[in-house]
């Protein structure tokens, strides 16, 4: 089983898939590399390198207590990075795996990456605040992380409709199978609780406003308009004003997990991204 080590002596999984330009996709928070099956197998046919960490605490990583903040997530990704001797990167962050790239590249700069894709990214800046007003309210956040603390498998299905689905959603109403769905959200409860905990808490609060305006690599913004997770105007529209030159490409009627419901047409917008 390919792994790496962290900069505190954790280790951490990776999938090497294919040859030819590098492409690092980052998982969206509580999920880890299997998320990325229809997306990595796509690029790695059409000749591309896709490598796939499994976050620390998720997947097929050790689960260490701490060190679930953008600050350490961001070094395990350069220390992977070194690891392979990858340059020339593509890199993808799904979800909180966007606030991941960024905080890297804000730390580590860009040396080894030609471009960036934010898909779903709840960058810049989730939580309400007084210079945020149209930010999250910190109950929400509360309520949230009460409900992975009293019954983790309950919430994650309850999320599940909403997450493919967009407010207001049908569970019979979904655009893929029962079985794709569980597949998902067993993924989703794989991870430790503690570390479910510590990286919605990181999502919610910290800012990377100041992070996306040094990002200085082309970017692809792409977002769904009816993410109840992300919002469209908090998320996707704000990061775009704060990174110059980057492109925003809206999916009518995606919810936040497009990578499963839009995934030929994610396919597609990433492989031409990853190949111009």
């Amino acid at each position: 089983m390919p792994l790496f080590t962290a900069k505190d002596g954790t280790q951490l999984h990776y999938e090497d898939w294919g040859a030819g330009r590098p492409v690092v996709l980052l998982a969206s928070a509580t999920m880890n590399s299997r998320m990325w099956e229809f997306q990595a197998l796509h690029l790695a046919e059409h000749g591309l390198r896709c490598v796939l960490p499994d976050r620390r605490g998720f997947g097929r990583s050790e689960r260490p207590w701490n060190g679930y903040d953008y600050d350490t997530l961001a070094d395990d990704l350069a220390c992977l990075i070194d690891h392979l001797q990858l340059s020339g990167i593509t890199l993808a962050g799904y979800a909180m795996g966007g606030g991941e790239a960024v905080r890297y590249l804000a730390r580590h700069g860009s040396g080894q990456v030609d471009r960036l894709a934010l898909v779903c990214s709840p960058t810049p800046y989730l939580l309400r605040a007084p210079d945020n007003p149209d930010g999250i309210e910190a109950a929400v956040l509360d309520q949230t992380l009460t409900a992975m603390r009293t019954d983790r498998a309950a919430y994650m299905a309850q999320c599940a409709v909403p997450f493919f689905g967009g407010p207001g959603a049908a569970p019979d109403a979904l655009a893929l199978s029962p079985q794709l769905v569980d597949f998902m959200t067993r993924q989703a409860l794989d991870g430790s609780p503690r570390a479910s905990i510590e990286i919605t808490r990181t999502l919610f609060t910290e800012d990377l406003r100041q992070d996306l305006c040094e990002v200085d690599v082309p970017t692809l913004i792409v977002h769904g308009d009816a993410d109840p997770s992300a919002p469209l105007e908090l998320c996707a529209h704000r990061s775009a004003c704060l990174i110059p030159g980057s492109r925003t490409v809206v999916y009518q009627g995606a919810s936040h997990g497009l990578f499963a419901t839009h995934a030929d047409r994610l396919n597609t917008e990433l492989l031409a991204y990853a190949t111009q």
